[in-house]
């Protein structure tokens, strides 16, 4: 599984305008079963996703197609981790 931290490179106002169409993005992703979860981080200086596991290579493909990417909006700190334990009401 990875953790996804985006940080806003540059200002609030700029995010703003791709966020239409990085929510675009995370709706794709969910619907294909590669997140699990997402939100901004609080303070809004970011957001963090939970995604399935995978290979790296294939994650890193995914996050190209990201508006917040390809515009240079946030950086990206990749974590990957596996589940040991777990709530029995979460699947992934």
């Amino acid at each position: 599984m990875f953790i996804i931290e985006l940080t806003y490179k540059k200002a609030m106002s700029e995010a703003d305008k791709f966020l239409e169409a990085h929510r675009t993005f995370l709706d794709d992703q969910y619907a294909n079963g590669t997140f699990i979860a997402s939100g901004p981080k609080n303070p809004r200086d970011g957001g963090v996703i939970l995604a399935r596991e995978m290979e790296r290579s294939e994650l890193d493909k995914i996050i190209a197609l990201d508006p917040f990417f390809i515009e240079g909006i946030s950086e990206f700190k990749i974590t990957d981790f596996a589940v040991t334990k777990r709530s029995a009401t979460f699947n992934y």
